[in-house]
C-alpha cells in the first residue's frame, strides 16, 4: 500500500499552479554551470534533521539529494554541537572522579592523578570523524548523492549548489525541496569572539588549556554544559544570567533551584538576575563589566577566557527565500504549516530554521514525518512530547508542562515526588543528588509532565515521554513492572505518588 502512494509521489511531475506566478530567479553570481542533476528530493543542510531527512526520503523510494555547505556532514551537532560536547562531559567527569577524591571515597586509590588534554580532545575528534563518516556511509547505503556547497534555491524546482567564491558547481532539478540548515550561535553586541580567548560554544570545545578563570555569559543548557566541563578540569567558573534561574526556557522551577543548588556545591558560582554591560581585554586578562537588573549595581570581573553562550539563531541567510516571497519571521525562522510547507508547497523547511525548541530530535522527527507527508501519509507531531535534556552530573531531564505552566494556565493537577536518596541503585551508586516529579490531571490522573534531575535522567525521561505520547495516567506507569534495583523505580514510585497519594519506598 506505501509503495503505491510513493510511486504516485514520484511519477507526479506536473508543476503546482502557483509557480507561473512566481519569479523566476536564474542567476545569483553564476559564473558557470559544472554539473546537473534531477531529484525527487533536494535536502539542504545534513545535521540530525537533514540527513534523517535524506534517508528517510531514500528509504521511501524518491531519488534524493542532499547539498550540505560544510566539508564534512552532520551539521553543528554532530560537528560542534550535541557530540563532542558529550564526549568532553563524560570523559570529565572520569577525571573529576578521580582527582577530587571521589574514587578514593569508594576504596578506589588513585595516584598522581593528570590530565592529558591533548588526548582528551583526540578523543573527542575521533568520535566526531566516526560519526560523521558513518553519514556518508548512510548515504551510500541508501543511494543518496552527497554535494557540498552552500545551497541556494533559483526557483520553486531548481536548487544551485554554491562554491567558496559563489561559483554555482552544480545545480539540481527537482519536485521537492527541504530546507534544513538548522542554527548558528546568536552573537553578543559589543563583544567579538575570536574563538582563542573570547569563545563561542564552538571554539569552548578546543581551548588549548584549562582556563584559571572561565566567566560564562549565559546559564542555559550550552552555558551549563560547557562550564561543567572546564570546572570539572579546574577552572574556576562564573555564570552570569539575565533571568533569575538557570537551565533555560522550560524548565521546572523547583528542579532549577536544586539543579542551581547542587552546581554551586560542585563549584560553579551563578550572578542571575545579572546582564553583562561590556567587556575588554589586555594582554591575557579580560574584564568583564556586568550590572545587577533590579539594583543597577556594577561590579567587574577578571577571567582568561570568556564564553558567551546567549543562545542560537537560525541560519537561513542566502537561500533565496526572498526572490522566491518566502518571508522570515522577526526571528529568522521560516514559518511553515502542520506539513511542514513554506507558502510555495513544494518546499518545506524543519528543524532549527523553522518555530520550536532548538533540538537535535525535535529535528530529527521533523524530517521523517515531513517527509512521509510529501509521499502522501499523514503528518503529526506532538511537540508538548518533545523532551529536554541537561548532561551535566546530575543530569536534567523534562518533557511536557510544568508547575508554571499548570498554574498559569489554571489546571487543577496533582504531584507525585521521589528523591533519589531514597532509591536503592542510587543509595549503592553513591549517586543520590535529585529527584523525579510526575505531574498529573487531578481528575483524569493523566500524566502532564514529568522532571527528573538525577543519574541517568536524560535516559529515565524516555519512558514518561512514551507515556505521554499514549496518553498514560500515571497508575498506567506505576502499575509497570520496573526492574530492581534501577533508577527508573524512582519514576514509577513519583507517578504512584501522583495518583495513590503516597510512594512505598519513602514517606
Amino acid at each position: 500500500m506505501q509503495s503505491s502512494v510513493v510511486l504516485r509521489a514520484v511519477s507526479s511531475s506536473k508543476p503546482l499552479t502557483c509557480y507561473a506566478r512566481l519569479p523566476s530567479v536564474v542567476s545569483c553570481g553564476v559564473k558557470h554551470y559544472s554539473t546537473n542533476h534531477d531529484a525527487d528530493v533536494v535536502v539542504i543542510g545534513s545535521g540530525p534533521g537533514g540527513y534523517v531527512a535524506a534517508i528517510k526520503a531514500a528509504q521511501l523510494g524518491f531519488k534524493t539529494v542532499s547539498v550540505e555547505k560544510n566539508e564534512t556532514l552532520g551539521g553543528t551537532c554532530l560537528n560542534v554541537g550535541c557530540i563532542p560536547s558529550k564526549a568532553l562531559l563524560h570523559n570529565s567527569h572520569y577525571y573529576h572522579m578521580a582527582h577530587s577524591g571521589e574514587l578514593a571515597e569508594r576504596g578506589i586509590e588513585v595516584a598522581d592523578v593528570k590530565l592529558n588534554l591533548d588526548k582528551l580532545m583526540q578523543v573527542k575528534k575521533n568520535a566526531v570523524k566516526s560519526l560523521t563518516g558513518g553519514i556518508s556511509h548512510l548515504f551510500k547505503s541508501n543511494k543518496v548523492t552527497e554535494l557540498h556547497g552552500h545551497g541556494k534555491i533559483l526557483n520553486p524546482n531548481e536548487v544551485a549548489v554554491l562554491g567558496p567564491d559563489g561559483t554555482v558547481t552544480d545545480t539540481i532539478k527537482t519536485k521537492n525541496i527541504v530546507i534544513a540548515t538548522g542554527s548558528e550561535v546568536t552573537p553578543f553586541p559589543g563583544i567579538e569572539v575570536n574563538e582563542e580567548t573570547i569563545v563561542s560554544s564552538t571554539g569552548a570545545l578546543s581551548l588549548k588549556k584549562v582556563p584559571e578563570k572561565l566567566v560564562v555569559i549565559g546559564a542555559g543548557v550550552i552555558g551549563l554544559e560547557l562550564g561543567s566541563v572546564w570546572g570539572r578540569l579546574g577552572s574556576q567558573v562564573t555564570a552570569i544570567e539575565f533571568q533569575n534561574a538557570i537551565g533555560g526556557v522550560g524548565i521546572d522551577g523547583e528542579v532549577a533551584k536544586t539543579f542551581q543548588r547542587i552546581l554551586t556545591k560542585q563549584g560553579m558560582a551563578f550572578k542571575l538576575g545579572t546582564k553583562v554591560v561590556g567587556a575588554t581585554q589586555e594582554g591575557s586578562n579580560i574584564k568583564v563589566q556586568v550590572e545587577n537588573v533590579k539594583k543597577g549595581t556594577q561590579e567587574t570581573l577578571d577571567c582568561d577566557v570568556l564564553l558567551v553562550c546567549v543562545g542560537r539563531r537560525p541560519y537561513t541567510n542566502n537561500l533565496g527565500l526572498e526572490e522566491l516571497g518566502i518571508e522570515r519571521d522577526e526571528k529568522g525562522r521560516i514559518p511553515v504549516n502542520s506539513r511542514f510547507q513554506t507558502v510555495i508547497p513544494n518546499i518545506h523547511a524543519i528543524g532549527d530554521c523553522i518555530h520550536g525548541p532548538m533540538l537535535a530530535h525535535k529535528a530529527e522527527d521533523e524530517g521523517i514525518v515531513c517527509l512521509e507527508g510529501i509521499a502522501g501519509g499523514p503528518v503529526h507531531i506532538d511537540y508538548n512530547c518533545v523532551p529536554s535534556v541537561i548532561y551535566t552530573h546530575p543530569e536534567v531531564g523534562w518533557v511536557g508542562r510544568t508547575e508554571e505552566d499548570l498554574k498559569n494556565d489554571k489546571i487543577e493537577y496533582k504531584v507525585g515526588k521521589f528523591p533519589f536518596a531514597a532509591n536503592s541503585r542510587a543509595k549503592t551508586n553513591n549517586d543520590v543528588d535529585g529527584f523525579v516529579k510526575a505531574l498529573a490531571d487531578k481528575y483524569t490522573d493523566k500524566l502532564l509532565g514529568c522532571h527528573i534531575i538525577g543519574p541517568g535522567a536524560g535516559e529515565l525521561i524516555n519512558e514518561a515521554v512514551l507515556g505521554m505520547e499514549y496518553g498514560a495516567s500515571c497508575e498506567d506507569i506505576a502499575r509497570v513492572c520496573h526492574a530492581h534495583p534501577t533508577c527508573s523505580e524512582a519514576l514509577r514510585e513519583a507517578n504512584l505518588a501522583a495518583y495513590s497519594g503516597k510512594a512505598i519506598n519513602f514517606g
